[in-house]
């Protein structure tokens, strides 16, 4: 449990300071969603054959893959009482994302916003939403 807030803790140091410095460029920011891998991994009971492609838009439909990228929003903060929070979803994409993606990303999350009103399951509404994403936009679609 402790290591599980040292990483956060690490990772969000890294996006604070890189906020006051400069966006992260693209590697960084995998870099950093490593850190959230290995957490959420474990938690929610996947292999990296099931979640190792995500961010090439190889999106396994089982609870567990659902679980897990529910899981890596939470740490990333952008579920907010059970529910994405789209606000701090931009507000990551303005602090994170390296300019030429910034725009292109938060339109993807606006045409993807309303994808999370369909599911009562907060795992189904992470899994669909991000999949809504990548699909929108998978040049610049980065997930963990």
């Amino acid at each position: 449990m402790f290591l599980g807030h040292f990483y956060i803790s690490c990772l969000l140091l890294i996006i604070f300071d890189t906020y006051h410095v400069m966006s992260m460029t693209r590697q960084q920011m995998k870099n950093s969603g490593k850190i959230l891998k290995k957490t959420c991994m474990p938690k929610n009971d996947v292999t990296e054959d099931e979640v190792g492609n995500i961010e090439k838009g190889k999106f396994i439909e089982t609870k567990n893959v659902m679980c897990y990228i529910a899981c890596i929003y939470s740490m990333g903060q952008v579920i907010k009482n059970n529910k994405i929070a789209h606000d701090a979803m931009f507000k990551q994409i303005d602090m994170v994302f390296p300019p030429e993606m910034k725009e292109p990303v938060k339109a993807a999350v606006e045409k993807c916003k309303p994808v999370a009103k369909k599911y009562k399951d907060i795992c189904e509404a992470a899994y669909w939403t991000a999949k809504c994403i990548c699909d929108a936009d998978p040049e610049n679609f980065v997930f963990a």
